[in-house]
Order: C-alpha cells, then sequence, then structure tokens
C-alpha cells in the first residue's frame, strides 16, 4: 500500500534561465534559496517517488491535439524549449505507478490521456532539476518522476474541479497500489502572470496573497471557486496554472500548508510563491511571509 506523504507548489519561470540577474539580488537569491529549501524539504520525507504536475505552453501540442489531462507511463526526457543553465535529459519515470494510475481511474470514470513516450518542457523540467535531483543527491538514490500535465495554457482548459478530481483520484491510486510507496505530488506553476499580453510583466499580489491563504488552510474548495474570467481578469492568464496546486492539494487527505518563500518579481514577469503541503495535524497558522 502506498502514501502521499507530502506536496509542494512551486514556480517554474523559464524567464529566471533567460535574464537571471534582472531583478534585485535580494530576490534572485530568495527564489533560488527557496528551491533548494524545497529539496532538502523532499529529501526530508523520504519518499520513494515523485508526481510533477506541470501544463503544456502551447509548445508540446498544437491545434491538432489539446488533451484536457496527460499522464506519461513510458519514457520521459525534455525540456523540449532549450533554456540556457537547464540541460534536455532524460527522466526516470515509475511506469508501473502511472500505469497503475491509469488502470485504477477507468473504474472512477476518469480516462486519463497516455503518453507512452514523453517529451516535457519547462514546467516539469524546471521542478525536476532545480528540486528533484537535488534531493536525490541528499537521499543517495533515485526518485522516479511522473509527468502529469493539465490544460492551462490555452483553451479548453480544464475545469478546476476536474483537477480536483484527478488529485482525489491519484491518492486514491496511490494507496492501492501493492507497494510500499511513497510519493510526494508537486504542482509546478506560477501565480498571477500575463503571457504575450500588454500587461506581461504586472504582478497581481493581492491575488497572489490570497491563493497563498487557501494553500495555508489547505482550502480545496476556495481554490475550486474562481471563475475562469475572474482569473484572467485579475491574475492573467499564466494564473490559469493554479490547477496544478489544485491538483497537488486534492491529493492529499486533509491538506495543510506552510509557505516557505513569496516574492512578487516583475522583472520575471510573475508571482512566485512556494508552499509545501502536509497533512493537517493542528489548526493552520495564518502569517505570510513579509
Amino acid at each position: 500500500m502506498g502514501k502521499i506523504v507530502g506536496g509542494f507548489w512551486m514556480p517554474h519561470d523559464p524567464v529566471m534561465f533567460v535574464a537571471p540577474k534582472a531583478p534585485p539580488e535580494a530576490q534572485r537569491e530568495a527564489v533560488w534559496g527557496a528551491y533548494g529549501q524545497c529539496a532538502e524539504r523532499l529529501a526530508a520525507l523520504r519518499p520513494t517517488s515523485v508526481i510533477i504536475v506541470g501544463c503544456d505552453h502551447y509548445i508540446l501540442f498544437g491545434t491538432h491535439c489539446l488533451p484536457r489531462y496527460v499522464i506519461g507511463t513510458g519514457d520521459v526526457e525534455g525540456p523540449i524549449d532549450r533554456l540556457p543553465g537547464l540541460a534536455r535529459e532524460q527522466v526516470p519515470n515509475h511506469g508501473r505507478l502511472a500505469e497503475h494510475i491509469v488502470e485504477h481511474a477507468q473504474a472512477e470514470g476518469i480516462d486519463w490521456t497516455v503518453a507512452r513516450s514523453f517529451t516535457v518542457d519547462h514546467s516539469f523540467s524546471i521542478p525536476h532539476q532545480l528540486v528533484i535531483k537535488p534531493a536525490q543527491a541528499l537521499l543517495g538514490r533515485e526518485l522516479p518522476t511522473i509527468p502529469v500535465y493539465l490544460a492551462c495554457g490555452v483553451d479548453p482548459y480544464i475545469t478546476l474541479s476536474r483537477a480536483a478530481d484527478l488529485g482525489r483520484q491519484i491518492r486514491a491510486a496511490v494507496e492501492s497500489f501493492d507497494d510500499e510507496e511513497r510519493v510526494v505530488i508537486i504542482g509546478s506553476g506560477g501565480i498571477s502572470h500575463w503571457v504575450g499580453t500588454v500587461e506581461m510583466g504586472l504582478v497581481a499580489e493581492d491575488f497572489d496573497q490570497e491563493i497563498l491563504r487557501h494553500g495555508i488552510n489547505g482550502d480545496l474548495q476556495a481554490l475550486c471557486a474562481y471563475s475562469d474570467a475572474e482569473i484572467l481578469r485579475r491574475a492573467g492568464n499564466g494564473a490559469m496554472e493554479i490547477r496544478n496546486f489544485v491538483c497537488a492539494m486534492a491529493a492529499l487527505d486533509r491538506p495543510q500548508g506552510e509557505v516557505i518563500a513569496y516574492e512578487a518579481v516583475p522583472a520575471w514577469v510573475t508571482g512566485l510563491g512556494f508552499v509545501q503541503l502536509k497533512e493537517a495535524e493542528h489548526e493552520p497558522h495564518f502569517a505570510l511571509p513579509t
């Protein structure tokens, strides 16, 4: 029997690699340091495998095929997009667990789109290379990593409620797995950011803090209550990636969050939030980092 032993929210901002010195030094150090903290905290959970919930940026899938949700069950490599300092590489997958998630879902009325060979983009590779690989070094062993992709980049978007359904189904599938698997799930995404629009470079810090509070409280209902129109108006098309946060949070039975770091970084065009998700043991605290 497996278990989801914890989760994280973290950004996958490619501008960090394109213009690494654009923000003030203190902000740069806070963001890069947050990835390091996530790696240490992830390693402390003693996982045997990881699931990264990312999203297509109209790079992998075009007008010929726009799946709402995809799981990679076979060979994984990437990123497909070339970013300075982010090497393209093969990634070890946990094919047997990924296939079990797909098979378990059929009985729950969830039909995964399956990629038996998957080239990921930066939404997977940034958390993998900045968090999973350092955690592997700390643990001294490999962490097979399953890619899950939700439709967050262009419409038709997956609904927030369906993203939550997937998180719950992933949890149930892991718990019915026949090995003693310890799984960490990562929701990979920015909070507020506008991509390719006149507002690009704005950061909606009020929206970001609101999302972080929902993370602290483990308030899945509040996260799923946003309409697409409200997200687009208040936080930009990039903020549709909170679907990945929803999926990761729903994979924990009684989630509670701790904010590791938050930086509003106009130079990197994004509100960057890092949250660790745990099973609740006591009342959540509401403090956010200043």
